[in-house]
C-alpha cells in the first residue's frame, strides 16, 4: 500500500456514531421513545424485523468503546445524543439520568484525550413530539432550542465544538417524504416543511450554543454531486432539480440567507416560511458538515406528476453491499464543487461521515480481514487530499463508523464498523480496517510531531 500523502499538522482523525444506532438501553433510565422505536415495532419496516432495543449495548459499554477509540488514537468523536433520553416528551420535564450518561461519557473521553463532537439530532426525534406534529409542526424547532440549552449548560463546561442536526435532507426525504424512515410518513413534496422547520430549530439552536460559550458550531448535511444521465436538455434539467432539493435547499439558507430557485421542480419555498426565519437560520457557523457515500446519476422522470427526476444506477462500478457506487472522486468534487458555489461564505469543511458496507467472518484465527474496507478508506482520504490540494479548506475526517450498528431500515444486516459487535453477546472484535486506520493515524500524527 503506498504511502498517504501528509495532511495538515492540525486536521483531525475520529469516527463517527449515532445514539439510536449504538446504545440500546430503549427502556432504560427514564429514556423516552422516539420514533424510531415506534417504527421498529412495525412488522416489515426493518429488514428482517431486527430490533434496536440493545442496538450495540453502548449505554452499558462506553467504557469498552473509548478504551478502542485510545488504541485507535483519535483526535475527537463524533456522536449523537438522544433527545427522548433528555427530554423524554420534546419538551418539559428533563431527565437527569440521560444527561447523566452523556456526562459519564464525555468525561470518559477528555481523560484520555479525545474531543467529543456531539450531535444534538441524529434523526430520533421524541415519539410526543412526533404525536403533536413532528417536524411538520413550527413548536418542534422551538422545543429543539429548549433541549439544546439543556444539553448545553450540562456539557458545554467540557463540549466546545457542536453539530446541531445531522442530515435533514435525508429525515425529510425518507422520513416524511417516502416513509421508509422513521416517522414513516409518504407525503411526496408535501413534506416541504419539514426542511424549513429542521433548518430553523439549527438557527436557533446555534444562537443557544453561542450563548453557552461555544468555540465551533456546525452543521452535518448530506452531499452527493450530480450526474446527468446524458447531455439531453430534460436530462440536465432533472440534474439541476434534484441538485436544488437535495443540497442547495439545505446549505443556500444557511450559508446566503436565502431559499434557492425551485420553480424548476414546481414548487415554491416553503411556505411556512416567516419574516426573520431566514436571518436565524443563517446565523454563522464555524463549519460544514459533509458526508458522502456516493454521488447521483439523474435522469428525467418517466412520469413528472411525481417528480421531474429519478435515479439511476452507474454502470460497470464496484458497489459496497448496501450496492452503493464506490467512486473516490466524488468526494473530492463534493469539496471542491462547495469551495467554488459558495466562495468567501463558505466556512470550513470537515468530513463528518464516510464509510462502507461490508461483511467479512472471522477467519479459524479470529481476524476479521477486510480488504475491501481499507482499500475504500484509503482511496477516500486520497480524495480529500486531493481536494484539499486544490483549495478546499477541509479541517478533519470522521470514518462512519466506529461500531457495526443498527443500520435503520436495514437491522443489522449492513457492517460499516471497524470493530464487530457480535449479534449475541454484544461483544467487540476489531477488523483490519482497525488496525489500518490506527497505524495511518499514528503516521499523520507523527510527522505532525516530527514537524512540531
Amino acid at each position: 500500500m503506498r504511502m498517504m500523502p501528509e495532511f495538515p499538522a492540525d486536521f483531525v482523525w475520529g469516527v463517527a456514531t449515532s445514539a439510536f444506532q449504538i446504545e440500546g438501553a430503549v427502556d432504560t433510565d427514564g429514556r423516552g421513545r422516539s420514533v424510531w422505536d415506534t417504527f421498529v415495532d412495525i412488522p416489515g419496516r426493518i429488514r428482517g424485523d431486527h430490533i434496536a432495543d440493545t442496538a450495540c449495548d453502548h449505554y452499558r459499554r462506553y467504557p469498552e468503546d473509548v478504551e478502542l477509540m485510545r488504541r485507535l488514537g483519535v483526535d475527537a468523536y463524533r456522536f449523537s445524543i438522544s433527545w427522548p433520553r433528555i427530554v423524554p416528551a420534546g419538551r418539559g420535564t428533563v431527565n437527569q439520568a440521560g444527561l447523566d450518561f452523556y456526562d459519564r461519557l464525555v468525561d470518559a473521553l477528555s481523560a484520555v484525550g479525545i474531543r467529543p463532537m456531539p450531535t444534538l439530532f441524529h434523526w430520533d426525534l421524541p415519539q410526543e413530539s412526533e404525536d403533536r406534529g413532528g417536524w411538520l409542526r413550527r413548536e418542534t424547532a422551538e422545543e429543539f432550542a429548549e433541549y439544546t440549552e439543556v444539553v448545553a449548560a450540562r456539557l458545554g463546561d467540557r463540549v466546545t465544538d457542536w453539530i446541531t442536526l445531522n442530515e435533514p435532507f435525508e429525515h425529510m426525504a425518507l422520513g416524511y417524504g417516502l416513509g421508509v424512515h422513521a416517522p414513516g410518513h409518504t407525503m411526496g413534496l408535501a413534506a416541504l416543511p419539514v426542511a424549513h422547520h429542521q433548518l430553523l430549530a439549527h438557527g436557533l439552536a446555534t444562537g443557544v450554543l453561542r450563548e453557552a460559550g461555544a468555540d465551533r458550531v456546525l452543521l452535518t448535511n448530506s452531499y452527493s454531486p450530480v450526474h446527468p444521465t446524458s447531455e439531453s436538455a430534460g436530462d440536465v434539467a432533472a440534474a439541476e432539480a434534484y441538485d436544488r432539493l437535495h443540497h442547495a435547499l439545505f446549505t443556500d439558507p444557511v450559508l446566503l440567507g436565502e431559499y434557492p430557485d425551485l420553480s424548476i421542480m414546481g414548487i415554491d419555498r416553503p411556505d411556512v416560511v416567516r419574516d426573520g426565519d431566514l436571518a436565524v437560520i443563517s446565523r454563522p457557523i464555524d463549519g460544514l458538515g459533509v458526508n458522502y457515500y456516493s454521488p447521483s446519476r439523474v435522469a428525467a422522470a418517466e412520469n413528472r406528476a411525481m417528480l421531474p427526476f429519478q435515479l439511476v444506477e452507474f454502470d460497470g462500478a464496484d458497489r459496497t453491499d448496501f450496492g452503493w457506487p464506490v467512486i473516490p472522486s466524488g468526494l473530492t468534487r463534493t469539496l471542491t464543487d462547495l469551495t467554488a458555489r459558495y466562495g468567501a461564505a463558505l466556512p470550513p469543511l470537515w468530513v463528518t461521515e464516510n464509510g462502507c458496507a461490508y461483511s467479512v467472518e472471522a477467519d479459524a484465527g479470529g481476524r476479521i480481514h477486510d480488504q475491501a474496507r481499507i482499500d475504500y478508506l484509503d482511496a477516500h482520504l486520497r480524495a480529500v487530499h486531493s481536494a484539499v490540494e486544490q483549495g478546499a479548506d477541509v479541517r478533519g475526517y470522521f470514518c462512519w463508523s466506529l461500531l457495526d450498528n443498527f443500520e435503520w431500515a436495514e437491522g443489522f444486516d449492513q457492517h460499516f464498523g471497524l470493530v464487530a459487535v457480535d449479534p449475541d453477546s454484544r461483544d467487540r472484535r476489531t477488523k483490519d480496517s482497525f488496525d489500518w486506520y490506527r497505524r495511518l493515524i499514528a503516521d499523520q500524527t507523527g510527522r505532525r510531531a516530527a514537524a512540531e
